[in-house]
């Protein structure tokens, strides 16, 4: 029989850095990687391609074999892109202990069907498993985490001895941990942030000052609470780390990779040419199609998430959306 461990699915530089995580306490922890040379070259060289200079812990172990990673394991952490997390929970599903914590540690929106990364996993999940659910979010890049730099998240359940679980899986004197109940709220602000981060990019690219930066950084907080708050989320959890704390982090931050994307996209390159580029995913490309369509869908108001997309599907130049913004009708901040 196996012994107890953590199963994390996904070895890019989230899953790997939440593996390291829990690894570096001596917990056993299974790493899995969807390409059997990539798990064989980590597991060899104790490293990864996505987080230069961090060495694996001993208690961690990398393997391709999905079952593997999952037989007797006491909690289950996904970190698949949101694009491929379907595939990969119907594969893996029907191995997941029904008595284990099953963590989403991705962010976004599955295109085409709309659906939060929760409804996903209900419709992978049997009956029986979905009161497992948890999900996490928070002001937390994968490189600071690897390193042990004080972070702070929140895990959201609806149930919240399975919050408590999960909690007491993560947390460390580095990582500290917060439980909610708003699983909507949290996944709604995880989701957004990167497209306004992408349109932060995309103004600092183009020259403008702190002012601009603010002003979308705030108004990206009000279109993603008023979506959130229209799917049923707590407006007070768009106040906290899922919310504002990991917008603001990835509005911000060099490590940003939907910063980044914006930053070319203000600077004059091209999508195709700034995703060729890239070894990593920038979610906020997928999330900002799916993010308009949900939108247009719910009758919810959001002007910055549309310009982006103007920009990003519609080949609008830059200047012309900030203008568009500046430009609409004047209103009262609230309401």
């Amino acid at each position: 029989m196996s012994e107890r461990h953590i199963a994390v699915l996904g070895a890019g530089s989230w899953g790997t850095a939440l593996a390291k995580l829990v690894a570096d306490r001596g917990t056993l922890v299974r790493l899995w990687a969807r390409r059997p040379e990539q798990a064989g070259a980590m597991q060899l060289s104790r490293s990864s391609e996505y987080l230069q200079g961090v060495e694996l812990p001993p208690s961690l172990t990398v393997t391709s074999d999905l079952e593997q990673a999952l037989s007797e394991a006491q909690c289950v952490i996904v970190a698949i892109p949101t694009h491929g997390l379907r595939a990969v929970l119907e594969q893996a599903s029907r191995l997941f202990d029904p008595r284990a914590p099953i963590v989403s540690a991705t962010k976004g929106i599955e295109m085409g069907t709309l659906q939060l990364v929760s409804q996903i996993f209900d419709d992978c999940l049997a009956p029986g498993l979905r009161g497992q659910f948890a999900s996490v979010g928070g002001p937390s890049f994968a490189k600071e985490v690897a390193a042990g730099i004080p972070t702070a998240v929140c895990v959201a359940s609806r149930d919240p001895v399975v919050g408590e679980a999960v909690q007491r899986v993560l947390v460390n004197d580095r990582f500290r941990v917060y439980t909610t109940d708003d699983v909507v709220g949290v996944e709604i602000g995880g989701a957004l942030k990167n497209v306004i981060a992408i349109a932060t990019g995309i103004v600092d690219g183009l020259g403008f000052g702190n002012n601009t930066r603010a002003a979308l950084i705030t108004r990206g907080l009000a279109e993603i609470t008023r979506l959130a708050v229209h799917l049923g989320g707590n407006p007070l959890t768009l106040a906290g780390l899922s919310g504002m704390g990991d917008l603001v982090l990835t509005c911000t931050g060099d490590l940003s990779r939907n910063r980044t994307v914006g930053l070319e996209l203000g600077r004059g390159r091209t999508l195709n040419d700034i995703l060729a580029g890239m070894s990593m995913v920038a979610e906020g490309v997928r999330t900002t199609q799916s993010a308009h369509d949900l939108a247009e869908r719910e009758g919810i108001s959001m002007p910055i998430v549309a310009e982006v997309h103007e920009i990003l599907y519609r080949g609008k130049p830059a200047l012309e959306a900030v203008v568009s913004l500046m430009t609409r009708p004047q209103r009262a901040e609230r309401g």
